[in-house]
Order: C-alpha cells, then structure tokens, then sequence
C-alpha cells in the first residue's frame, strides 16, 4: 500500500499512477484536493482541516513507501519525526526541504528535475529531428551530399558519417564520405570493413577543392572547425555540422549541432534519428553502437543519461557478431612492435608515464598504447607519441582530477594543432613547433625531435 499527503495536482497524479500498482490512500484538505471522481483502488481522505497524524483513521499496517509532499495535512510539529516513528523501516519520499540525519529519504525535487530535464531533452530532441527534417525537404531532389570525418576518423566519426549517409541516401541524395589521413587502428579497419562503410581518402588540394565545388551539400562530423585536424579548408563553410566537442568560438554553418552534453557524436546522432521518420538498420545501429562504447571507452569514461538512452534505443538494431567481429580483430605485428618499444623506451615521472615509439608505423597504436598503460600502479597520465611524415603524433590518456586534456593540448598548441576531451586528446604537431630553424636538421634529425617533445611534453604536464 502506498500512502500520500499531497493536497495538489502533484499527490492526485502520482496516487493516479500508485493505484495502477497496488492499494492507494490520499490524504489532504479537502478544499484544496482536486477531486472530480472516485479512483479504482485508492482511499482518499479529505480533512476538513490539519489534524495530528494520531488522529488519522489509518491502521499500524507499514505502507511499501510513503510520499509526503506538502505539510498542510498534518499539524504535528515535527510531522516528518512523527511518521518516520510510527512507519521506521517505511521509505519516505518528499519535496519538503528537511535538516537532520537518522531519514532514510529520497527527495522527489531530484525526480521532478530530472523529469523536466528529460522532458526538455526530449523536446530538444525533436526539434532537432524537425530542424533537420525540414532542412532534407528544403534542399533539391538527387543533390550532391559530402560528409567529411576529421583526419584519421576514429569509431564515433565513422559510425556518425555513415548514419549521416545513409540518412540523405534513404531521401534520395547522392552521398559519400570523405577523410584526411589514415584509417590505421585495427578496430576501425575492421569497422570499415565489416560494415562496409563508403569511405573516401583524400591527399591532394586539388581533390579537396573539386569536391567542394562539386557539392550540394557539405557535412562536418565529429568536428566543428574547418581546417583543425581535418582537410577541409579553413575558408569553407559548411551547410550542417554536427558534434559533441566543446565550443570556445561561434560555429557558422547553417545548421550547427554542437552539444557537450553528449559524450559523443554517435549519441547525437542516434538521438535526431530516434525523433525522425528514419528507417533504422543493424549496419547503422552496429556502427553508431562501437561510436559511442568507444568515445566513452565501455561507460568508463565521462558520459551522461542522454548517451545511455541512445544506446538502449538502437540496442534493439545491433548485430551482435558483428560487433563483436569488429572490437576483437587480429592485431597487427606493427602494432605488437610499437608496444614493445613504448614498454621498454617509457619514462616514469611520479605519476606521469611518458611513452615516445621510434620508428612508428601505425599510429593509431599510439592510443591503444596509452590506454594500456593509464591503469598503472600510481600513475594518472600518460602520453605516447611518435614521428609520422614530419609530425609529432601524440594521444593523451588521464584521470588526473582538475586537469582537462583537450584544454591544455588546446593551450599549447593552437590552430587545432591539439585537443580533445577531459581525459583524453591527441594532436598532430609540425616539427616546427617543435624545434626552431627545422630546416637545417641533419640526418639524425628524428632523435632530436624525439628529444624535444619529451622535454616540451614534460614542462607542460607537471607544471
């Protein structure tokens, strides 16, 4: 049995709700109870006036739980004292502020906020399903779609792109996605593969500049500034972008997405095709599954109610096998080489492991590297790095509290050289940023450089 003060709105909905469940009693005043109609299963008690919890008609039996939610029912002094004596092993939930230990209480202010925050995400939700809904309709029939991933894209930009894709394809469009750099990790080449992902690389300007020119429509995933660890020119602006990365300057676009309330883009995305007329797919929901375990490393990592309830939506849609194809693929030799090198070649400073890879061949080992080493014994920081076509390539991993990764690469290394999230970042640093005068290196010059970035990383992770 459920018992209830509330002489409002709020105490005649929840009995509403309680009494589907099991018996119900409500009390409040009777001048202020809205009541229309008796309800099935629950007692209401209507008081001409307050009276004290004594003198109440209710037997010694303990209800399951105990919502008290205004204090006009009851005229004891202390009503809350007073009922916890007579119900003690009762649970009592309440919107009336309370002081004092020895209350085993669950404040409905918390429900109620996070119903209005789930309430307001929901409306977000559409209407920016709507928002983009209405912008599919607006443009013309078999335009040219360009979705463009940051370099190197990793699982949330891929699963993101392809949604994406898939997305204007469904509406008749002609879409491809296109990236920078190299698709190395052996998770995400078995992504590609396995999900058969369109992917485009893209090396010379004046394949990138076509491309533009040839578009309808160009999409930014995962990122927000052209130009920042992506090939698209700082001078282009596209026509939607979407991502989950902090903004410290305005986006143009025009349609910009951008929320750091996700955890990642995938949970941005999956949220849109949740509130649209999208035909969801085991392909998409497989994709945008790995995007969001891998942004928030197995929920491990920073992540918010809005990111859980993406996953539980397109969980129904994801093939397991695949998924699983694609989060244990065989790992390269390169990569077990890289390994070795890290494990030998690191450097211990208190709780700083700074792992520099001589001779890397697959960068992207770089952050399964930093991601094995973190869960060391005393260390919250580690750093891998290495050399790749005249940059350093480096990923960040920690758990150091008040420090944020992407912040402090931000800081040091400006024009989107380097950032990322709280704890976890990378970059991709020119050697002149580096070592001044780069341009008379002998030979030997990757040793230095080598040297360099372990005294410049160093200064800027202990200070």
């Amino acid at each position: 049995m459920f018992l209830i003060f509330g002489s409002s709105g709020l105490g005649l909905r929840l009995a509403k709700w309680c009494s589907t469940r099991k018996n119900c009693t409500l009390i409040g005043l009777a001048k202020d109870l809205p009541i229309g109609e008796a309800l099935e299963n629950c007692e209401i008690i209507a008081l001409p006036s307050s009276m004290p919890l004594s003198d109440l008609p209710l037997t010694n039996k303990s209800p399951t739980a105990i919502l008290y939610l205004d204090d006009k029912s009851i005229s004891d002094e202390e009503p809350l004292e007073v009922i916890k004596r007579k119900w003690p092993k009762t649970p009592i939930l309440t919107t009336i502020p309370i002081e004092g230990d020895g209350y085993d209480l669950i404040s409905i202010d918390d429900i109620s906020f996070s119903a209005m925050q789930d309430r307001i995400r929901g409306w977000e939700r559409k209407e920016g399903a709507s928002t983009l809904d209405n912008y599919l309709k607006s443009i013309s029939e078999n335009s040219r779609v360009t979705i463009f991933c940051h370099d190197n894209p990793d699982p949330d930009a891929l699963a993101s792109a392809l949604a994406m894709n898939e997305l204007f394809v469904t509406h008749g469009h002609v879409s491809q996605i296109v990236h920078g750099g190299m698709i190395e990790h052996h998770q995400n080449q078995a992504m590609v593969k396995e999900l058969e992902i369109p992917v485009r690389r893209l090396i010379l300007d004046w394949e990138i500049t076509d491309l533009i020119n040839e578009s309808d429509i160009i999409i930014a995933v995962d990122f927000h500034r052209p130009g920042a660890n992506n090939i698209m020119p700082k001078d282009c602006i596209p026509h939607i972008i979407i991502d989950h990365h902090s903004v410290d300057d305005p986006v143009t676009a025009d349609l910009a997405m951008v929320s750091s309330e996700y955890s990642s883009t995938s949970s941005m995305v999956a949220s849109l095709l949740m509130s649209s007329d999208f035909e969801m797919n085991s392909r998409v929901a497989t994709a945008l599954a790995f995007g969001i375990k891998t942004d928030t490393l197995g929920f491990t990592r920073n992540f918010n109610a809005v990111d859980v309830r993406a996953l539980l939506w397109i969980n129904a849609w994801v093939d397991k096998e695949k998924l699983r194809a694609i989060e244990m693929p065989p790992r390269s030799i390169e990569a077990l080489e890289s390994f070795s090198v890290a494990l030998n070649d690191k450097l211990h400073y208190d709780n700083l492991i700074i792992a520099p890879v001589h001779n890397l061949t697959n960068r992207d080992s770089l952050a399964q590297i930093a991601d094995f080493l973190l869960p060391t014994e005393g260390i919250d920081t580690v750093i891998a790095f290495g050399i790749r076509r005249n940059k350093v390539i480096l990923s960040v991993r920690s758990n150091r509290e008040g420090l944020h990764v992407g912040k402090i690469l931000s800081s040091h290394f400006p024009e989107g050289l380097a950032g990322g999230h709280k704890s976890l970042g990378g970059g991709q640093i020119p050697f002149d940023v580096i070592v001044e005068n780069n341009e008379q290196l002998d030979e030997n010059h990757h040793i230095l450089i080598m040297e360099e970035t372990k005294k410049l990383l160093y200064d800027i992770f202990t200070n």
